[in-house]
């Protein structure tokens, strides 16, 4: 199967990558008639005018394995190559060479060829590559010293000599991802701030999606230019039309098309033709319309890569900046929400519109927004690449249905989180047959999951609101604290019941109930006293209107008493107020278990924030390639560090006695079914076994009860019984899960989880979080256990999980848990075909 990728460029365009082909020689001489005199050069240490037949025989031909070439294509034009050529059969060492044409130098290709090779290499037992550059060509030089390998460099008869390691490094993958960050960002920038916007589809009639989209363009006030593409009319909508974008004589960098999905190919190769850098599709009829339109829909995201351009669809309902200076409107809503700071991404098309029309009712400024639709190409993962570095964007939002690339997603919200709030609107639940029938993170325990990447996870459209306001316009929480202050003592109550339930305190010397018949001033004065007392780190305010005739006048003034506290900036402010208007900066939600909630998200969020990121430590006797996924689990484990304590299965009496003889006495014996081996409980293990006739009256019973099928095993001193187990999550990738061990545990999912690989941080919070856990610390007398040994199996577990896209399930119970160390008694796995983990090897634009 034939290695390819669509891959962005540093300036945000798409391009193609595929491995080299025979039919490709004409396109090679092409591709070198292009090059210039110096390129020439400097590639090949000579003049090199043309490709001999000899030489291009071999350029095209290669094994793809000893041999490789990658080739870039733009179009039907080759751009680039990249080869690799292993210096003998089996050998360890190739040399690796490059070369760009003139017009496509300095946009990032050498790296990306650099990446694509080096994996390839990586595949076919090769470790290092050899590179030699002449000293003047300074481009392809930074190529390599800025790629993060450990280069040794040499100079010898006019040539310097390279030679790296091409196994990935913290600082490589470094590299790597803040490239990808800048290119991603790069190509949705493009998309938000054109300066010309082509419209498909709008009819001259004033009729139908594309001429209400282009009316929404203009009456917008888009700064930029609209050219309207129409095959039969001069002028649509009052502007003038053209047959072709580029016709306008302008540089087009976005097109909107709404045309019959039978014609969004000839929209797409015009716009292509015009320059432009990305699409928006509205059109439906494609993924989501059956198996046709998904085979379509892929033909338009193929055709849209390989002419440099990203996709924003199809059946997106569009996008919009609110920027003075852009002033877009490309979206079926003819009115977007205020101007302001939060950025907002829709999976879904149809919710679009009616998700714009929630943000601008609940005053909540966007600074911009992406309907994605189908997802075919852009996602929100994309976005959250553009909203890290933009300036006018101090919160994000997100409605996400589905989880294309979790990986990345995980990775990028932990990152993004850091520098600004994450809201998300996600499933909570595993789909069935994306993880089989596996256990796995509960709906609760996916929520904390999202917590512990520093997302915001909400259930519902209404919270993701909620909580965008509250971020929006408030500072974040010091602490967990929280200062009720009201004129109605039922409020009160209720917010205290609501604090208790979101992990929120209850300040010492509140609630504050001032009386129902206290005027503007009193209310005032207790909401200033909250605002500067050390004790709270937040306000949650309620308050009920007066009863009939008292206080008539002085509506004004109690709202802005609550304003004044809100707006000054010094704790975060959440109120239900139930008389009057609020400015729109304050925020008030109708009841107080909204407000409470919201406040509680974002009290998590800040604690979050505070801890320092963990980090992942390095692992001695770690050996990836020894580790074989087919094989028994206790090997799969030796080759990461994890011994399991030895066993045998017996089906008679004669082989357990053979099996005790070999381990060697006391042994432990067990039923060998796989629910009942660890159930002491149910009299399904004998342990101290002492000798033969131990085992013998052991065994009598153990095959009365429960089968003639044992497990022998060598007897380990007792310990705290604990779990470890390792699943696919949707929303995640791999995740691994810690508790303890009993019937009274598994019962109550007394589980803790975290993405992997786990970070030191994370593997001692797995420790430390079942409900259980005490019982690790020494309870009632007991000396503590090694907490140490089991953060460290979890490591190693973490670890393993994440290289090994075929481990489906992984379940090591029970491991003993003792003052001395850790026993592993028993392991078991299930193996499948790989699972995707898109966000590992090199940069590639992937189905989100």
């Amino acid at each position: 199967m034939e290695k390819s990728a669509d891959v962005l460029l540093s300036d945000g365009t798409a391009a193609h990558l595929r491995q080299i082909r025979p039919g490709d020689a004409p396109a090679i001489v092409e591709f070198h008639s292009r090059m210039s005199d110096r390129t020439r050069y400097l590639r090949y240490f000579s003049p090199y005018p043309r490709i001999p037949e000899r030489d291009l025989e071999r350029f095209v031909n290669v094994d793809h394995r000893d041999r490789e070439a990658f080739v870039l294509v733009n179009g039907p034009r080759i751009v680039a190559v990249g080869r690799y050529e292993r210096f003998g059969p089996d050998a360890p060492e190739a040399e690796v060479a490059l070369v760009v044409e003139d017009a496509y130098q300095g946009r990032g290709i050498g790296s990306v060829l650099l990446e694509h090779l080096a994996e390839a290499a990586q595949e076919n037992g090769i470790a290092r590559f050899v590179a030699e550059v002449l000293p003047e060509n300074g481009g392809m030089l930074r190529v390599f010293s800025d790629f993060g390998y450990q280069i040794q460099r040499k100079y010898a008869d006019g040539v310097v000599h390279l030679e790296f390691p091409i196994a990935p490094t913290e600082k490589s993958r470094e590299v790597q991802e803040s490239r990808e960050q800048r290119t991603e960002a790069r190509s949705i920038a493009r998309l938000l701030a054109p300066r010309a916007v082509a419209v498909y589809g709008a009819s001259a009639s004033g009729q139908g999606i594309g001429a209400a989209m282009l009316g929404h363009l203009r009456d917008g006030g888009f700064t930029g230019t609209i050219v309207p593409v129409h095959r039969r009319a001069d002028r649509v909508a009052g502007l003038p039309a053209y047959r072709s974008a580029s016709e306008a004589g302008v540089a087009v960098d976005l097109a909107l098309i709404a045309v019959p999905p039978e014609a969004v190919a000839d929209a797409v190769e015009d716009a292509a033709a015009s320059g432009a850098g990305g699409l928006v599709v509205v059109s439906a009829g494609f993924a989501e319309a059956g198996a046709d339109g998904a085979v379509a829909q892929r033909a338009l995201v193929e055709r849209a890569h390989g002419a440099g351009l990203r996709v924003v669809g199809p059946n997106s309902m569009g996008i919009a900046n609110t920027d003075a200076s852009v002033r877009l409107n490309a979206t079926l809503s003819p009115l977007l929400p205020a101007a302001g700071r939060v950025g907002f991404f829709s999976q879904s098309g149809a919710l679009g519109v009616a998700l714009l029309a929630e943000a601008d009712r609940r005053g909540l400024g966007l600074s911009s927004f992406v309907s994605a639709g189908n997802r075919a190409d852009v996602s929100g993962n994309d976005l959250l690449q553009y909203w890290q570095d933009d300036p006018g964007t101090d919160v994000v939002l997100l409605y996400l249905e589905t989880f294309g690339n979790p990986r990345k997603f995980a990775r990028l919200a932990r990152r993004m989180s850091r520098v600004k709030p994450v809201v998300a609107v996600a499933s909570a639940t595993r789909p069935p047959g994306l993880a089989g029938d596996l256990p796995g993170p509960d709906a609760h325990a996916v929520t904390a999951l999202f917590a512990r990447s520093g997302v915001i996870r909400v259930d519902t459209v209404p919270e993701l609101f909620d909580v965008g306001l509250l971020l929006a316009h408030q500072p974040l929480p010091a602490g967990r604290r929280v200062a009720v202050v009201g004129n109605s003592s039922a409020l009160s109550q209720l917010a205290v019941a609501a604090c208790r339930a979101n992990g929120l305190t209850v300040a010492e010397g509140y609630p504050h109930d001032i009386s129902p018949q206290a005027g503007a001033h009193d209310f005032a004065d207790a909401l200033a006293d909250a605002a500067v007392d050390d004790r709270a780190d937040a306000l949650v305010v309620v308050f009920a209107p007066p009863l009939p005739g008292q206080l008539p006048d002085e509506d004004a003034d109690f709202a802005a008493a609550l304003a004044g506290v809100a707006l000054a900036g010094e704790k975060p402010t959440v109120a239900t107020f139930l008389l009057g208007n609020l400015p729109p900066r304050v925020p008030a939600y109708p009841s107080v278990e909204e407000a409470v909630r919201a406040l509680g998200r974002v009290a998590t969020y800040a604690e979050w924030l505070r801890r320092p990121p963990g980090v992942l430590p390095a692992l001695s006797d770690v050996d990836p390639l020894a580790a074989d996924v087919e094989g028994p689990p206790s090997e799969l484990l030796a080759a990461y560090g994890i011994d399991v304590v030895p066993s045998t299965l017996a089906t008679s009496v004669d082989t357990a006695l053979e099996a005790a003889s070999t381990l060697g006495y006391p042994v432990a014996l067990k039923a060998a079914g796989g629910a009942l081996r660890h159930r002491i409980d149910l009299g399904a293990v004998r342990l101290a076994l002492a000798d033969e006739d131990d085992l013998r009256a052991a065994y009598a019973d153990l095959a009365a009860n429960f089968g003639p099928d044992v497990l022998v095993q060598t007897m380990v001193a007792p310990g705290v019984a604990c779990t470890v187990e390792v699943v696919e999550d949707p929303a995640f990738g791999p995740v691994v899960g810690f508790g303890l061990g009993g019937v009274a545990s598994e019962l109550l999912g007394d589980l803790a989880w975290r993405a992997a690989p786990l970070t030191d941080r994370a593997a001692e919070a797995l420790v430390a979080e079942p409900k259980a856990a005490p019982l690790l610390h020494g309870y009632r007398g007991s000396a503590p256990v090694d907490r140490a040994a089991l953060i460290d199996l979890l490591l190693r577990v973490g670890r393993l999980a994440d290289d090994h896209p075929r481990l489906r399930s992984l379940m090591l119970n029970p491991v003993l848990a003792r003052p001395d160390g850790i026993s592993v008694l028993h392991a078991a796995t299930e193996i499948g075909p790989p699972t995707s983990r898109p966000d590992t090897g090199p940069r590639r634009l992937r189905s989100p």
